[in-house]
């Protein structure tokens, strides 16, 4: 389904639901608690969020090496690769920031609705499909491992720096990598542990619901 689809609306208010029959609610909240899971973890999402990654960190290393080229900078002519560098890395990084905002606003849409569709009734012979361990393993583990590169990028570099060797510009790119690696590993790992939780919550195994 295409990213610009609408998200389904909110199930009605109680007073005004038209459902013929409580098969006829299960059939609608099947597949829109399908399509919501489907937004929220499924591969297309997979791939935008770590295709939004690289874009960030490509962003980053040329603003890097713009930091670099103005604390080096010889000439005019190094100056003007800065400039340029910059103007580059400026143009992937902040679009690149405000399109992972609007998807972290997405996903506390999403989140709502899972949780008002979920509460209407259980059918734990579907609702299984909807816990998607793959899916979630899918985000998490990735996202946990690049968590760990980032904080460790983060750490040793500044504490490994030494002065007239390293230079600024290179702890500002290389940390700033780091954070890049950091963050996106830390939105993978919320979103794979928030549907965790909800499928706990909500969707409880079929010996307790």
């Amino acid at each position: 389904m295409s990213p610009r689809t609408p998200l389904p609306p909110p199930p009605p208010p109680v007073e005004i639901r038209a459902w013929p029959d409580r098969n006829a609610l299960l059939v609608d909240r099947a597949g829109v608690l399908n399509d919501l899971v489907a937004r929220q973890l499924g591969p297309g999402r997979i791939a935008a969020h770590w295709g939004w990654a690289v874009l960030l960190a490509t962003g980053w290393a040329f603003v890097g090496t713009a930091v670099i080229a103005f604390a080096e900078a010889l000439d005019v002519l190094s100056m003007l690769f800065g400039v340029i560098c910059l103007v580059i890395g400026l143009g992937a990084v902040v679009p690149t920031g405000v399109a992972m905002v609007a998807g972290l606003r997405k996903d506390a849409r999403i989140r709502r609705l899972l949780a008002q569709w979920a509460e209407l009734d259980r059918q734990p012979a579907t609702d299984a499909r909807l816990r998607a361990p793959g899916l979630s393993l899918a985000w998490l583990l990735p996202g946990g491992l690049m968590c760990a590169l980032g904080l460790f990028v983060c750490v040793t570099v500044p504490a490994a720096a030494r002065p007239g060797h390293d230079t600024y510009g290179m702890v500002v790119l290389t940390m700033g990598l780091g954070l890049v690696c950091w963050l996106t590993g830390l939105i993978a790992v919320t979103k794979a542990l928030a549907h965790r939780r909800w499928a706990l919550r909500l969707l409880p195994p079929a010996h307790l619901s």
